[in-house]
């Protein structure tokens, strides 16, 4: 079992920056998959971004050029870091990590004022 943790969000205007961390405890998989998703209210879960075990990074288009997915396996803890924020960016951030299962966080509240 994996156990994740985010933090971070919170309320922000628009063309605020915020960093969201995500920690994982339990049983930790050497090699995995880091994630961020978000689902804005009334709309299906989206992918924001993801990072390999190798750092490999992929975004939505929605996230290229505004926010850095990052890892630090020390402390086995993945982060978004999220400039010139928009009011559509607002929605419940959630973190995954595939580890032979996926496994996912309870989510951390964006909101971005106009």
């Amino acid at each position: 079992q994996v156990q994740l943790v985010e933090s971070g969000g919170g309320l922000v205007q628009a063309g605020g920056s915020l960093r969201l961390s995500c920690a994982a405890s339990g049983s930790i998989c050497s090699m995995d998959a880091k994630g961020w998703y978000r689902q804005a209210p009334g709309k299906q879960r989206e992918l924001v971004a993801t990072i390999s075990s190798g750092s490999r990074t992929v975004y939505a288009d929605s996230a290229k050029g505004r926010f850095t997915i990052s890892r630090d396996n020390v402390k086995n803890t993945v982060y978004l870091q999220m400039n010139n924020l928009k009011p559509e960016d607002t929605a419940v951030y959630y973190c995954n990590v595939i580890c032979g299962a996926v496994y996912w966080g309870r989510g951390t509240q964006v909101t971005v004022s106009s």
